[in-house]
C-alpha cells in the first residue's frame, strides 16, 4: 500500500469513529444483541405486498436524498433494498441513520413494497445497530484488483464479490452430495489419523511435527489409504474418508501443499467397480449442484460434458494418438530426438520408458479433454496397485483425466503382502525403515480383493465451478507471510 494510499484509509478510519462516537450520542449502542431476522434470500423468494419482515445485513450502498434515503444490505444470501423515509421513523432514528457506515451492520423491520422502478424494497419502520465497521470495505470495482489481496484478505473477497460467495457454496455443496450419494449405496464414512509415525500411501515429501506426549517424531499424512486398507483387511466392505492431506511440496495452479481428498474402498471390487462409482457421481453432482451436465470451463468456456459412459484408453494408445503408431517401435535415441523436436525436455540417460511418461505428462495428458479414463499404465509407475491378469508390466488401475489434468487414479488394490512388501521395498529404496511393517502385518491376516479411488476434491470443484486456478476454490491457500509493516 502506498503511503498516499495509506493516508486515505486512516482519514476515512478517523471519520468512521467520528461518526460512531456521533452515534453513541444519540443513544445507539454500536455492537448489538442477536437479532431475530429472515434470511434476505428467503425474503426475496416469498416477497409479497405489504408483508411485514425483520431482516439484517451489512450496509453496502447508501443513496440519501434530503428527507428520504434507498439503501442496501446484504447477509451473504442476498442483497436487498431498503427505504427510509423521515415520517416512518423517529428523530433520533432518522438523525443516527446519517452516520451509518458502508460495511455497518443493521437490523430492520418494516413492510415490503415495490417501487415506481420495480424493484422489491423494504420500507423501514425502524432499524437496530448491529456491529460498526471501523474500516471501510473495498471500492466495488477498484478495491480488490490484487489478486494476492484477495486471497489473503479472503473475508474481503466474500464481502465484495457474489461469485466468490458462490464459488464455495457450490463446494459446500458438492462435498454434501458426495457423502449422500456415498451413503445411499451403503458406504460408511470413517476418520483416519492426521499425524502418522511415518508416511505412507504415496510418494511425497512430508511436513515433519513433533508430538510432545509420546516424544516421537510424526508426519502429518500424505495420504489415508494404508489405514482405509487395515479397515478393510478389519471387515469394513465399504468405507470412504473426507479429509486434508498434507505433501511438503510445490505450490501452483493447480497445486497447494495442504489440499482435501476423498478416498473410497470396497471390498470385493476393482477397478472396473471404481470406474462405476466415478461414472454415477460425477452425474450426480453436476445435476445436483449445477442442474445441467456440462461445465463451461476456464477462460476459453470448454464445454466439458460429464453425460456417462466416459472414453476408455490404455496407457500406450493413448501416447500413440499424439506421438504416432511408431511410437514404440523407436529407440530411445530415437524417441528422445522426437520429444525434445516436439519440446519435451529429456534427461539424456532415460530409457524408452521414462521418455515415454515425461512425453505423456507433458503433450499427451493435455490433450485429453472430455471425461477420460487411461487405462493399463506401465507398473514402474504405481508401484502399489496390483498387476494385470494378462500382463505383469501393466497394473490393474485407471487415472481419470478431465480437461488434461488427472482428476482420480482408481485402482484394483495389491492383497498380496508378498508383492507388496517387494514393491514396499522398491520404493524404499536404500531406506528399509521406510516399509510399514504393520501394514504388512496387516495384509498377512488377509484383505479381499479391493478396488480403491482418491479424487482430489479442490480438483474436482475446479472442474465444476469453471476455475482454472486452485486458490480460488480454498477459502484461505498457502501463501508466503506478508511483509510487517515498518513501525
Amino acid at each position: 500500500m502506498s503511503e498516499e494510499q495509506q493516508r486515505s484509509e486512516n482519514e476515512y478510519r478517523e471519520q468512521r469513529i467520528v461518526n460512531l462516537r456521533k452515534l453513541e450520542e444519540l443513544g445507539f449502542k454500536p455492537y448489538g444483541q442477536a437479532f431475530e431476522r429472515t434470511r434476505l434470500s428467503e425474503v426475496r423468494a416469498g416477497f409479497e405486498e405489504d408483508k411485514r419482515v425483520r431482516a439484517a445485513g451489512r450496509l453496502m450502498t447508501v443513496r440519501r436524498m434530503g428527507k428520504a434515503s434507498f439503501a442496501t444490505i446484504s447477509d451473504g444470501t442476498a442483497s436487498f433494498q431498503i427505504f427510509i423515509k423521515k415520517d416512518l421513523l423517529s428523530e433520533q432514528q432518522f438523525e443516527g441513520f446519517k452516520y451509518l457506515d458502508l460495511g455497518d451492520f443493521i437490523g430492520v423491520e418494516g413492510r415490503l413494497f415495490t417501487t415506481r422502478m420495480g424493484e422489491p424494497t423494504l420500507e423501514v419502520h425502524a432499524w437496530h445497530f448491529l456491529g460498526k465497521a471501523i474500516l471501510q470495505p473495498p471500492e466495488k470495482f477498484h478495491g480488490l484488483q490484487d489478486v494476492e489481496e484477495r486471497y489473503r484478505k479472503r473475508y474481503l473477497d466474500l464481502m465484495m464479490n457474489p461469485e466468490s460467495r458462490d464459488r464455495f457454496n457450490k463446494r459446500s455443496a458438492i462435498l454434501a452430495e458426495i457423502r449422500n450419494f456415498l451413503h445411499a449405496r451403503g458406504f460408511v464414512e470413517v476418520e483416519t489419523p492426521m499425524m502418522q509415525p511415518q508416511a505412507g500411501g504415496a510418494a511425497a515429501k512430508p511436513f515433519f511435527t513433533h508430538h510432545n506426549a509420546l516424544d516421537s517424531e510424526m508426519v502429518m499424512r500424505i495420504a489415508p489409504e494404508l489405514y482405509l486398507k487395515r479397515l478393510i483387511v478389519g471387515g469394513f466392505d465399504k468405507i470412504f474418508e473426507l479429509g486434508k492431506d498434507f505433501r511438503n511440496e510445490g505450490i501452483d495452479r493447480t497445486h497447494n501443499p495442504e489440499f482435501t481428498v476423498l478416498e473410497v474402498y470396497e471390498a470385493y471390487g476393482d477397478r472396473t467397480s471404481m470406474k462405476a462409482i466415478i461414472e454415477g457421481l460425477l452425474p450426480h453432482l453436476c445435476e445436483k449442484v449445477l442442474g445441467r451436465l456440462t461445465v463451461e470451463y476456464g477462460e476459453a468456456k470448454e464445454v466439458l460434458d460429464f453425460t456417462p459412459p466416459y472414453r476408455e484408453i490404455a496407457y500406450k494408445d493413448a501416447v500413440k494418438e499424439v506421438m504416432g503408431d511408431d511410437w514404440f517401435d523407436l529407440t530411445a535415441q530415437q524417441a528422445r530426438a522426437k520429444a525434445e523436436a516436439q519440446g519435451v525436455d529429456v534427461d539424456p540417460v532415460w530409457n524408452h520408458l521414462l521418455i515415454t511418461h515425461e512425453v505423456y505428462g507433458k503433450l499427451v495428458e493435455k490433450t485429453l479433454r472430455q471425461p477420460t479414463f487411461v487405462t493399463r499404465i506401465p507398473r514402474q509407475f504405481v508401484p502399489l496397485a496390483k498387476a494385470c491378469a494378462d500382463d505383469p508390466e501393466l497394473v490393474d488401475v485407471f487415472e481419470f483425466v478431465v480437461a488434461g489434468k488427472e482428476l482420480c487414479p482408481g485402482y484394483t488394490e495389491q492383497n498380496d503382502p508378498v508383492a507388496q512388501r517387494k514393491a514396499f521395498a522398491d520404493q524404499a529404496g536404500d531406506d528399509p525403515e521406510k516399509i510399514d511393517e504393520d501394514f504388512i502385518t496387516a495384509l498377512e491376516h488377509g484383505m479381499p480383493p479391493t478396488g480403491g479411488l482418491g479424487m482430489g476434491i479442490d480438483r474436482l470443484v475446479m472442474m465444476l465451478t469453471g476455475t482454472e486456478v486452485i486458490r480460488d476454490v480454498i477459502l484461505f491457500p498457502q501463501m508466503k507471510q506478508a511483509a510487517k509493516p515498518r513501525g
